[in-house]
């Protein structure tokens, strides 16, 4: 059987960290991750992930990541259920998250707040919305380079020419 799960998306707040009795540290924190497709109406939605974390990993994601960081998530779905307040059976599904990866630099998420630490974001887009895609490259200024007696390649005046039998692959 296979359960596992890769999600990249950002976090809804900052990731909540507790101890257990016995002194595991575990951190839960929500995911939205874009859907690869618009609605009908033409909006892009999104899903909301319920995570976890467990002990060293749980603790480094409370600590350097915050509501709308970046983050890669490898790890599996669990369901579990218990009896509420109400005394009805309450269903929850969540990933156990064994690999947090953060996508995107610190300063890049207090950047896009507006503040060093925390405080409400100033353009509610997503930073990579502002980027045009169709930009053209733009190739940089030739330089002229001085050759040395050590470079193999200084003799040759055109393409090199490299045959199927040379390539190691």
């Amino acid at each position: 059987m296979i359960n596992r799960v890769v999600l990249v998306g950002r976090l809804t707040k900052d990731p909540e960290l507790k101890y257990t009795q016995s002194g595991i540290a575990v951190t839960r924190f929500t995911l939205a991750v874009n859907r690869t497709f618009a609605s009908q109406s033409g909006e892009r939605e999104a899903d909301f992930i319920n995570c976890v974390t467990w002990r060293k990993q749980a603790e480094n994601t409370a600590n350097f990541l915050r509501k709308g960081s970046l983050a890669g998530i490898e790890g599996r779905i669990q369901t579990s259920s218990f009896d509420g307040q109400d005394g009805k059976r309450v269903f929850m599904t969540e990933v156990v998250a064994d690999s947090v990866q953060f996508l995107e630099p610190r300063s890049a998420n207090a950047e896009r707040s507006g503040a060093a630490y925390g405080g409400a974001p100033q353009n509610e887009q997503p930073y990579y919305q502002n980027q045009q895609p169709n930009q053209q490259y733009q190739q940089p200024a030739q330089q002229n380079y001085t050759r040395t007696d050590n470079d193999p390649f200084s003799t040759s005046s055109g393409p090199i020419e490299v045959s199927d039998d040379d390539l190691p692959f």
